[in-house]
This record gives structure tokens, sequence and C-alpha cells, in this order.
């Protein structure tokens, strides 16, 4: 597949506002691309070398399975970060390839639980093979999406997002639910990417700048 293709073919929107749903099909498809195939061309940094550059040892990254650190496009060190007590529950929101979910896992322990989740399905896919590969039995990796998570109320320790929020316009509701998902002094750790203009072209949402 050629992501750059797919990306031009939907900026033909560009002469008019894009619907969010517009925005969140260019994203979905620049990530799920970033899955099966991190060679390819791409508009956003992916892999080994770019988790080292924003932080992340390389002997860690090379304790970790291949496949979650090769499709890496976070914009932090969150999963080495955070602080996360034995016993646990995690929920890393925007997982990828689920090099976050892992390290939060062996942070956790055997007796913690981890909640990947991403609304890629070819992501959750690799995660899902990473930590078959890392022989890890404490994370579940599953598809949804970050504005209606899929768990209880007040279930979770721990929340983990590395950029996710500029990517999704609807950030209130991404707000709501992490409050909603937390136990009362839980804690959330978030690494994100800051605009220091407005991504328009034309009075249309740019749909290339939202990506780069």
């Amino acid at each position: 597949m050629d992501i750059m293709a797919g990306i031009k073919r939907l900026l033909g929107v560009s002469e008019r506002r894009a619907s969010v749903a517009e925005l969140l099909a260019v994203v979905r498809e620049a990530y799920s691309a970033a899955a099966t195939d991190p060679e390819q061309p791409l508009p956003f940094p992916v892999g080994q070398s770019f988790a080292e550059g924003v932080g992340y040892p390389r002997t860690l990254l090379d304790s970790l399975p291949l496949e979650a650190v090769s499709s890496f496009a976070g914009v932090g060190q969150v999963g080495e970060l955070a602080e996360i007590a034995p016993g646990s529950v995690v929920l890393d929101i925007g997982c990828g390839a689920g090099l976050d979910s892992l390290l939060a896992a062996r942070k956790a322990g055997p007796h913690g639980r981890v909640v990947g989740l991403d609304f890629s399905r070819a992501m959750v896919a690799k995660a899902t093979t990473a930590s078959r590969r890392a022989g890890v039995s404490t994370i579940l990796f599953c598809c949804g999406d970050a504005g209606r998570l899929p768990l209880a109320t007040a279930a979770v320790d721990v929340v983990l997002v590395n950029g996710i929020f500029n990517l999704n316009p609807e950030r209130q509701g991404l707000f709501r639910e992490m409050a909603r998902v937390l136990k009362p002094g839980g804690e959330a750790y978030a690494a994100e990417l800051v605009f220091t203009r407005e991504q328009r072209i034309n009075g249309s949402r740019d749909l290339n700048g939202w990506l780069n």
C-alpha cells in the first residue's frame, strides 16, 4: 500500500472543512501502515532510532521484541518514566505496537494487569504478537475508541498516553474518559506534541499538517 498516495487522495477535501471522521481516517490509515510496513515512506518517524531519539535507551529497546520497537510512533519515553507499582492495573491508550505496554507489564509484575487500546487493528495485531514473543500474559490488547473506553469507572491505577491528543480533535472526550476510568488517587502519564500555530489552509483543517 502506498500510504502517501492514500493521504493525497484524502487531501482532496482540503477545499472544505474536513470532518472529524475524515481526519481520523487519515490518521488510522497512516498508523496502520506503520504497523504493516514500517520501512515504507510515512508522514512521521517510526522505529528504534526514533525511539532512541525521544529518550528510550538502546539497551532497553534491545530487550524488547522487534515488533514492538520497529513500529514505535510515540513522542516521548512515557513507558520508561511512568511510576507503576507492582500489582497495578494500567491502561495504555493509543498503545500502538505495544512498547509502553510491555514496559508497564514489567513494572506491574505478575500480579498486575495492562490493557493496551488502539484504534488501528493492524497495530493491535502487532502488539499482540510482540507480547507473545516476550512471553507476557498479563497484557490484553484490544481495538477501541479512546473517547469511549471499554472499561468500568474507577478501574485503573495508571493511564499512559504517548502522543494521541494532537491526532484527535475531540480532546474533551478523551480527557473525560481518562478521568472516568482512573481510580481516586490514580495517575496519568502523557507525552504530546504541541503545535505553535493553527493547522489550517484557506480556513480548512490541513490534513497533511495534522499528521506532521
